[in-house]
């Protein structure tokens, strides 16, 4: 289920290593991905904290140089 959902989100633009889930999480700047956010949350409480991967995808916090 995990390569399905990162498939997905490369599909949509993302990191291929990285989950929708994780992607949601980052950005909650941008009002679908808070309303996706919203739902995930609803659904399972503290998903997005639960899923982040800090080291993949755009806004990583581990930046190469």
């Amino acid at each position: 289920m995990v390569g399905i959902d990162q498939l997905a989100n490369a599909i949509i633009g993302g990191d291929p290593d990285e989950t929708i889930s994780s992607r949601c999480a980052k950005n909650q700047h941008r009002w679908y991905w808070r309303a996706l956010g919203a739902a995930l949350e609803w659904i399972d409480p503290g998903h997005l904290s639960r899923y982040l991967e800090e080291d993949e995808g755009r806004y990583s916090i581990y930046e190469d140089d």
